[in-house]
């Protein structure tokens, strides 16, 4: 990853840990910020269960712990507390880590990613996003079908961890004032954003379809049309 595409990644990703509860784009991204949470609910409860049986066997051996040791104990489990709600902070997926999630959580990471990326694009890219989410959540439960070393996992994986951060990286690539104005394809870098994306969601749609009627040896990304990249001038390569 370049050292500008790290900067605008690490820009989003402190963005969306300071907005943990975001609107969620899909039901598998929500249920994996749930678990987390749940997961920093329970350190907290067993530092709380920590502190207090310490306070106990203090107790216990001088009689007491007295004011001072109450108000220390308090102490202990707001700090414990605070800590544990605090760090570590939810690690934000990347491309890299996308191609090489399981299939179980595949569909939930790529959601929390796209939800860091909703700041940066237009409008209308937004709303497809949304619409994204909607579909992996279709697709989820179609990728327990399949088996991790199968080339249709692959596939599946490349469309997610390349193809789709691709798209939306050649686009955050150009400067913003340049987005809008059309290039020698006839059409501004936000349309050729928009219909990249479009495809992407109907090829999503079109996998979850073809798992479910048991057509995996069959399943292929149409990678040739979904390779949009960009160029700093806004032209697709």
């Amino acid at each position: 990853m370049s050292e500008s595409n790290q900067q605008v990644y690490d820009n989003a990703a402190n963005y969306y840990r300071s907005y943990k509860f975001a609107e969620s784009i899909g039901e598998r991204s929500k249920g994996l910020k749930r678990g987390y949470f749940r997961k920093k609910l329970g350190r907290a409860a067993l530092i709380t269960v920590g502190v207090l049986v310490g306070a106990g066997v203090v107790g216990g051996i001088m009689n007491g712990i007295g004011f001072w040791g109450v108000m220390i104990s308090a102490g202990l489990i707001a700090g414990g507390v605070w800590a544990a709600m605090k760090f570590p902070k939810m690690k934000i997926p990347t491309p890299e880590t996308l191609v090489q999630s399981d299939l179980k959580t595949l569909a939930g990471k790529t959601e929390i990613w796209l939800e860091t990326q909703r700041l940066a694009l237009p409008k209308p890219a937004v709303k497809i996003i949304n619409d994204i989410g909607t579909q992996l959540d279709m697709l989820s439960p179609q990728l327990q079908k399949l088996d991790e070393a199968e080339p249709a996992a692959y596939e599946v994986r490349k469309l997610m961890g390349e193809h789709l951060p691709e798209l939306i990286s050649g686009y955050r690539a150009i400067p913003e004032p340049m987005r809008r104005k059309s290039n020698d394809t006839g059409k501004s870098p936000d349309e050729q954003l928009i219909s990249g994306l479009s495809l992407i969601e109907k090829e999503i749609s079109g996998v979850t379809q073809q798992i479910a009627k048991g057509d995996i040896d069959n399943l292929s990304i149409r990678g040739r049309y979904l390779e949009l990249k960009y160029d700093k001038t806004g032209e697709a390569e």
